[in-house]
């Protein structure tokens, strides 16, 4: 019998259908179209994930503001600072921005981007600004031996080369995750979640479609006439407008279908493991959240839940996410700010005013306690703390022996 595409119109009455020698015929029809990913670049990242996906959204956020709330500390030598102009910079780095918005667009660009830019202004007797550059207006420029010396920065057209690393006339720090194959630029965990960032999302997709259409997917009208014969042109495109007019859209899902003699509605259904879909959204979800290292009960996404309870996952999720990357960023600002203000500095955070860590740094304080072997002063030291009478480094003791 001959095959027509949906809504193509029949052939000719005057057509002749070839004759195979075979006395069976079989048609096999293989459609297979390449997946459609996200761009893989800070614009596209930054849409598909933090703007239209709600895990990807959460996942960042939680981890940018659980870091950008840790309190900073500036060590002189072994003394705590309680008052230092680092920290004056740090708590309002620029006119437009306080310390804690400031740290979580720097976390948020590094886990989108996997680069952060900082640029340093400085207006002289003391004025200083810290400013933020947007990744993808961002070039590393190299030197002839191909190290990475300075910015080259786009704006409106514009372009204005930043010096890299050199903080005394206003140069620029480049903050950047592990990447394996490229030593100029970081790699995004959410790149690494490409792909059930987009499973995600097209599921979401698929299931508005299917709501938008009375939550019921597409079936067949099925012409067959008891005395046999086909519809007429005039016939056929009638049907065709009266179906796309009448019954296509959201506004018209459910409206019952009226049909003439000859004419058979058959519904497409779907299986159950056709609407197994569910499962597959919620196992792209999990994936997301292990690309950010967020626990998925934190996040409310059901399935393995690995952890005992929720206080266990905040844990976790601030031992082995949060203290890391605001480690690694302390060095970095450390050791690119600290030689504008003297000699002997170190910055740090204050781990032990983490809400999160109370049950830890409780349960340490506990044990030291009991301890009746050790001295008062061995019992500060091994909280962290130094000998009565002498200011030292505060610093968490539980992530300290856990890192050395």
């Amino acid at each position: 019998m001959p095959f027509h595409l949906p809504w193509r119109k029949p052939a000719a009455a005057h057509a002749v259908s070839e004759r195979k020698a075979a006395p069976y015929g079989f048609v096999a029809l293989h459609l297979e179209g390449e997946a459609r990913w996200t761009r893989r670049d800070y614009a596209g990242l930054a849409r598909e994930g933090f703007m239209r996906n709600p895990v990807a959204h959460r996942a960042v956020r939680m981890i940018a503001e659980a870091a950008a709330a840790m309190p900073w500390l500036v060590y002189e030598g072994t003394a705590d600072l309680d008052a230092h102009p680092l920290l004056d910079l740090l708590e309002r780095p620029n006119s437009g921005q306080a310390g804690a918005a400031f740290m979580e667009a720097i976390y948020g660009h590094l886990l989108i981007s996997g680069n952060a830019y900082v640029q340093l202004v400085d207006g002289g007797e003391g004025a200083r600004e810290l400013h933020l550059l947007r990744p993808d207006r961002v070039t590393v420029a190299t030197d002839a031996a191909g190290w990475p010396v300075a910015l080259d920065y786009r704006e409106n057209g514009r372009r204005r080369r930043i010096a890299l690393g050199d903080a005394s006339g206003g140069g620029a720090l480049h903050l950047k995750l592990f990447h394996p194959l490229d030593e100029h630029y970081g790699f995004p965990p959410l790149e690494a979640a490409l792909m059930a960032l987009d499973t995600h999302n097209a599921a979401g997709r698929w299931n508005k479609a299917l709501l938008d259409n009375s939550a019921r997917p597409s079936g067949a009208l099925v012409y067959a006439p008891k005395e046999g014969g086909n519809l007429t042109d005039e016939q056929y495109e009638r049907l065709k407008v009266e179906l796309e007019d009448g019954y296509s859209g959201a506004a018209r899902a459910g409206r019952p279908l009226l049909l003439e003699g000859g004419l058979d509605w058959k519904t497409m259904g779907l299986t159950p493991k056709d609407m197994d879909f569910l499962e597959a959204r919620n196992g792209a979800a999990r994936d997301i959240a292990l690309a950010f290292g967020v626990p998925p009960m934190l996040l409310g996404i059901p399935g393995d839940n690995t952890y005992a309870n929720y206080q266990e996952a905040n844990r976790a999720f601030y031992r082995l996410t949060v203290l890391p990357l605001v480690s690694r960023t302390a060095k970095e600002l450390s050791a690119w700010l600290t030689p504008l203000f003297g000699h002997g500095l170190r910055l740090w955070f204050d781990a032990d005013q983490v809400a999160g860590l109370t049950g830890e740094r409780d349960a340490l304080w506990a044990r030291v306690g009991a301890a009746g072997f050790l001295s008062e002063d061995e019992k500060r030291e091994a909280v962290g703390y130094g000998k009565r009478g002498v200011a030292e480094p505060r610093s968490y003791a539980g992530a300290r022996q856990e890192t050395s």
